[in-house]
């Protein structure tokens, strides 16, 4: 029987989170709220047995910073940690660093809601030259501009997800490692609908909590066996 098992954890709550702000690709860090469910998420991996072989976040320090956390307080910081900008949150175009009822109140919540949990409808992009543009930040500064959003989909969030857990986490759990993926709620929505092959209908009522932490079981086919949810 495999041993192979995926651990998804959303990152806790940030500061825009809190402030009820779109987020998307802004780099911000955690609220003191998200402190401390990254730290109950540690306890819940200590409290259930499970200690990830290998790690894997985004580029976004919310996520990177709450699988910091979680594995301090696991005392499991030893293991390899894994970044790719193709795990980081939906790029929310132009809503990115605006109030959420504002938007909704600008756009009415029929289209609110069709861009925020439909599946192929996407914000308004971000010119070009608005400096919200991420090829203005120091990280991605090298990278070709074709490859970085102005504005996305989840499907388009999907696509690059997918790219990179085929090419970099698939491997892993054939080697039967607990791999630990600390990333976004679209993110991990985009992930989570591929494994449990969510239709696009269903997709818009699921959700994960922040510090939510969701275990896949795989067999030697890479076929889910189990799935279990852990809240603390």
């Amino acid at each position: 029987m495999s041993k192979a098992r995926l651990v998804l954890v959303r990152h806790g709550q940030s500061v825009y989170n809190q402030k009820n702000i779109f987020t998307g690709w802004t780099d911000v860090e955690l609220s003191e709220q998200g402190v401390k469910e990254a730290r109950e998420a540690g306890k819940l991996l200590q409290k259930n047995n499970i200690y990830p072989d290998i790690c894997f976040t985004s580029w976004l320090k919310r996520a990177i910073h709450t699988a910091q956390i979680l594995l301090q307080e696991l005392e499991w910081e030893h293991i390899d940690a894994l970044r790719s900008y193709k795990l980081n949150e939906r790029h929310y175009g132009d809503w990115q660093g605006r109030d959420k009822d504002e938007v909704k109140k600008e756009y009415g919540e029929e289209k609110f809601l069709a861009v925020r949990r439909g599946y192929d409808v996407s914000p308004p992009p971000l010119k070009s030259d608005d400096e919200r543009c991420v090829w203005n930040e120091k990280k991605y500064t090298n990278f070709d501009k074709t490859l970085l959003p102005l504005s996305e989909s989840l499907k388009d969030t999907k696509k690059r997800v997918l790219e990179y857990y085929k090419k970099a986490i698939i491997p892993q759990l054939k080697k039967e490692k607990t791999v630990l993926i600390s990333a976004h709620g679209n993110s991990l929505r985009a992930l989570v609908m591929e494994l449990e092959k969510i239709s696009t209908k269903d997709i818009v009522s699921f959700e994960i909590p922040t510090g939510e932490i969701i275990v896949y079981n795989f067999n030697s086919d890479m076929k889910i066996t189990e799935k279990d949810i852990l809240i603390g």
